[in-house]
């Protein structure tokens, strides 16, 4: 008997007992350990594969965001570089724009055009007449300088036209009731998400009939001017 455990002893070196372990040799555990690793990792990106990622905004989608949008846009304007009299009047805008276009590369010019079209009313509290009502069509550009940046610098301009109360019989007012306009505008935006943005900017308007009358007194209007937009 002796004989026979020393001869299984001999057989099975890593046995020290004597005894035949269950698990087998080292050589097949470290293979039964890499199997084991390698069906957790499969399973974990079968599992993970599943779950969505955040979308992350590319360059290219930032250059080609939603292609229209709808602004209400308010501002306070203050009658400057040589008024007929001192005018202050709150101008309304409802712009609608649609996006075509982009400039692309890694420099400061890099953005998207805008083409707008704008109704226009403004009542006039403080000057000669009382109100303007007018369209103005333009475009504007939006800087896409730093990637995944929220604020988006813009510029923009039109012309367009509109009819004002004109009381020609006191010296300094509007010559006739249509009238020309010019805008230009600068600021910035705020994207909150895929649909919404604010922005907030500088609006200077030109009104004038072209010399259509003699004398022919415009008005030159800067201030500030605040828009929310809707993309979609």
């Amino acid at each position: 008997m002796r004989c026979a455990v020393r001869s299984a002893q001999r057989a099975d070196p890593t046995n020290c007992n004597g005894i035949n372990s269950p698990y087998g040799s080292p050589r097949q555990m470290n293979m039964l350990r890499a199997l084991s690793a390698c069906a957790f990792l499969l399973s974990w990106s079968q599992i993970s594969g599943g779950i969505e990622q955040p979308r992350v905004a590319t360059t290219t989608e930032e250059l080609d965001p939603q292609r229209f949008e709808f602004a209400l846009e308010s501002g306070y304007l203050f009658g400057a570089i040589n008024p007929p009299a001192d005018y202050q009047i709150l101008t309304e805008f409802l712009t609608a724009r649609i996006r075509w276009g982009a400039i692309r590369g890694n420099n400061w010019l890099r953005g998207y055009n805008q083409f707008y079209f704008s109704a226009m009313a403004e009542p006039i509290l403080q000057g000669i007449e009382n109100h303007y009502f007018g369209f103005n069509l333009g475009v504007r550009y939006n800087f896409v300088v730093r990637p995944g940046s929220r604020l988006v610098p813009y510029i923009s301009g039109g012309v367009g036209a509109g009819w004002i109360d004109s009381h020609p019989e006191i010296p300094g007012g509007q010559g006739q009731d249509f009238t020309f306009n010019i805008l230009s505008a600068a600021g910035i935006s705020y994207s909150v998400n895929d649909h919404w943005k604010v922005n907030v900017g500088a609006l200077y308007q030109h009104l004038s009939n072209g010399g259509q009358t003699d004398p022919n007194p415009s008005l030159n209007l800067f201030g500030p001017q605040l828009g929310v937009n809707y993309s979609f």
